[in-house]
This record gives structure tokens, sequence and C-alpha cells, in this order.
């Protein structure tokens, strides 16, 4: 056997054993997920708040109680967090909020928010209208791209001009 061959017998051998360590890792990672899933769902409930601030911010400067942040993992205190400031009855909290929903929380408007604990799970608005989403401004480069194909033709005249 040539000494290219056996290398590459090598190489495909860790590769195959990476895979297959990663297929159960994250099988049990997508396990422990389920689980806290369900935890959260067992002990959600509805509170009616007014959504003071929300912010991106590590946990230290959030604002969290401190038992929350001996709790985390010393690998996640430098990640930030989406972290909303709002007053649920007479009281000011600092709470988690979903990833998935985090955008969609609008600020200094009372909502009924689902809560498990100190994590929103879900937001629903309750007073005034919801506000349409702004559309991000194109880059100079797209807004000349898009110039130069309504100029050719390649795409239709856009209705606000």
């Amino acid at each position: 056997m040539s000494k290219g061959l056996i290398i590459l017998i090598i190489v495909l051998v860790v590769l195959i054993a990476a895979v297959v360590a990663l297929y159960f890792l994250g099988k049990r990672a997508q396990k422990r997920q389920q689980e806290q899933e369900a935890q959260l769902q067992a002990y959600k409930q509805t509170v009616s708040m007014l959504i003071i601030d929300k912010k991106r911010m590590k946990i230290k400067e959030s604002g969290l109680p401190q038992m929350v942040i001996d709790q985390t993992p010393k690998y996640l205190r430098w990640t930030k967090l989406p972290i909303v400031k709002a007053k649920v009855g007479p009281q000011i909290l600092s709470m988690v909020c979903d990833e998935k929903i985090f955008d969609d929380v609008p600020v200094k408007k009372e909502v009924k928010a689902t809560v498990s604990g100190i994590y929103i799970i879900g937001v629903k608005g309750l007073h005034g209208k919801q506000a349409p989403k702004e559309e991000k401004k194109k880059s100079r480069f797209k807004q000349m791209i898009e110039n130069l194909q309504e100029k050719a033709g390649a795409k239709p005249i856009s209705k606000n001009r």
C-alpha cells in the first residue's frame, strides 16, 4: 500500500468517527431541549404587562437576580441575551425573552404575555394597533443594481416612483 492510500483511509476513519459522535451528541441535545420545552409549557401563565424597554445585553449587565446569574454556565455569561424590562403590576422586572419573539415585542405598549418564571414565551398586543414592521434600508449597491435592472427591463418598474 502506498502512503497516500494509508493517509486517506486514516482521514476517512477519523471523519466517520466525528460524524457518528456529532450524531449522538445532537440527539442528546435535542432530547434535553424537548424536556426543557415541556417544563416551560407546564409552568406557563398569562400576565398583563407594560413593556418599558428591550435590549440584547450580557447577563451581568441585565439586572436579573444574582441567583440566576450564578446558575448560568461560565461559557454563557459572555453571550448577549434578549432582555425585556417590563412593569408587571406595581413591580418593574427584567425578564429574559424568547429569541423567536424578541423582534415582535412592542416597546412602550401594554401586552398580554405568556410567562414561565422570568422567561417570556409569547406576546399578544392588548391596546392600540400593532406598528407595521419597518423595511430595512437597502444599501447603495443594491439600489444601483435594482436601477440597472429596471433600465434593462429585467425587473418591473417599482410603483413608488
